[in-house]
């Protein structure tokens, strides 16, 4: 009698090597599509981003290019096509079905090319005849637990933490010693990062003209890294507050280790819940504001005023936007991943409402360049450190504040985006500012 287990296992050979050139027919038909697909969207694409498919091929640009978009699989493409979304672009990116090799910053070039680009009837048929023809599997929604909810109460504990509470190691690895996040002040592009903030931290005090006894407060504190030093380089007592319970921690036990807590108070606090009965001779916000929105204002800038003593001065030093917080796929990205609450005003509409809120302007002051350069460290301090920044936080992590950021850089260096630091204090009131800026560029 004939071996049954054995012809069945012949038999299922057989199947398996018969099947093999039709799935590789497959695969080599689904390369074309893709090749094709490629090839009409980006005909007359002339930028520093090479295109690479899932079996190593580079349809656009070169081997040597500064950047390299890696479709990873058919999927992700007939996506891309279907839906046209720089959003989608950008999820696929998180789920790792697309990968960004080189400078990631070069890739933004790309994304304003799409997005200005109008195709033709006939090239958007025709990709999508080959889309169609693409593996039609569903990706897997991986990034579905990073989106967050519009929080109904701005600048709210659920939308910061979102954010900051990823994890101090996280946040450690790659920012500089004073765990500062926000743009270093710089005297020349070659200074290094942690001497540029520390830079910026001084330069803040002496636009504050701090002295020793003043009262300080930081709205927005972070982990504490101005309230320390406006302590302990100027003498002052400071408060800081932070809705961030990871920034909370750590700047207390650094305050405790630093001996400074009779000089140095952090809280996990609202600035909406300040207490009344309190003033300041100084008050200060760096990168808060743009959890506020537009229409809170008033409400915000009105709060800080009631707080800051008559001749007392005010600095607000926040991201702007030169059209203000449209509707767009980048926006809604940094809300749907980034920023939940996030809205950037314009700068004119920032000075109006201090005005309206009864501040007088003393000094404006751009930091754009300076913000596109503290972009590109953080960057490069993130790659270098990529195993241990998914340890400490995970994948989806890393690559999206890769992302967030190298994008953010190139949109500072265009100029669409901006930072600025304003000086204010009571109009009305003779300002305890010198005549000049004399005072600030002098060597301390």
């Amino acid at each position: 009698m004939p071996d049954l287990e054995h012809t069945e296992r012949l038999n299922d050979d057989t199947m398996l090597e018969s099947e093999n050139p039709m799935r590789q027919a497959v695969r080599d038909r689904s390369v074309e599509y893709g090749r094709r697909i490629v090839q009409v969207l980006l005909w007359h694409y002339r930028g520093p981003v090479a295109i690479r498919l899932w079996n190593g091929e580079t349809v656009i640009g070169s081997h040597d290019s500064p950047c390299t978009l890696v479709i990873q699989n058919a999927r992700a493409l007939r996506d891309l096509v279907l839906y046209r979304d720089l959003v989608r672009l950008a999820e696929t990116h998180l789920s790792g079905a697309i990968d960004v090799e080189g400078d990631v910053e070069t890739l933004f070039s790309l994304t304003e090319f799409l997005s200005n680009n109008d195709w033709s009837y006939k090239q958007q048929l025709c990709a999508l005849w080959y889309a169609l023809r693409l593996p039609a599997e569903r990706l897997d929604d991986v990034f579905r637990d990073a989106r967050a909810a519009r929080s109904a109460r701005r600048n709210s504990r659920e939308s910061i933490a979102h954010h900051y509470d990823v994890s101090n190691d996280f946040y450690r690895l790659w920012l500089d010693p004073e765990m500062v996040y926000s743009c270093g002040y710089f005297r020349d592009e070659g200074q290094s990062l942690a001497e540029a903030q520390r830079g910026k931290l001084d330069y803040i005090c002496r636009k504050l003209r701090l002295q020793p006894g003043h009262h300080l407060l930081d709205i927005g504190c972070g982990w504490g890294a101005l309230a320390i030093w406006a302590a302990r380089h100027y003498g002052v007592t400071a408060r800081g507050i932070t809705l961030s319970e990871q920034q909370f921690l750590y700047a207390r036990e650094r305050v405790n280790a630093e001996g400074l807590e009779e000089r140095v108070k952090v809280e996990l606090r609202d600035y909406r819940d300040l207490d009344d009965n309190r003033s300041y001779d100084r008050i200060v916000s760096i990168g808060m504001f743009e959890h506020v929105g537009v229409e809170n204002f008033p409400l915000y800038f009105g709060r800080i005023k009631s707080l800051l003593k008559p001749s007392g001065l005010f600095l607000n030093h926040g991201i702007t936007n030169a059209s203000g917080w449209q509707r767009t796929p980048i926006t809604r990205f940094i809300n749907r991943y980034i920023f939940p609450d996030g809205e950037l005003a314009r700068i004119s509409d920032v000075n109006h409402a201090m005005e309206n809120a009864g501040f007088e302007l003393l000094d404006v002051e751009s930091l754009r360049r300076h913000y596109a350069l503290t972009l590109r460290h953080w960057v490069q301090r993130l790659e270098t450190q990529r195993d241990a920044a998914i340890l400490a936080s995970s994948e989806t992590t890393y690559r999206l504040w890769r992302l967030y950021m190298a994008g953010s850089a190139h949109y500072f260096q265009q100029g669409s985006i901006n930072i600025y630091q304003v000086l204010a204090g009571h109009a009305n009131e003779t300002p305890s500012v010198p005549l000049t800026r004399d005072d600030l560029y002098r060597d301390r």
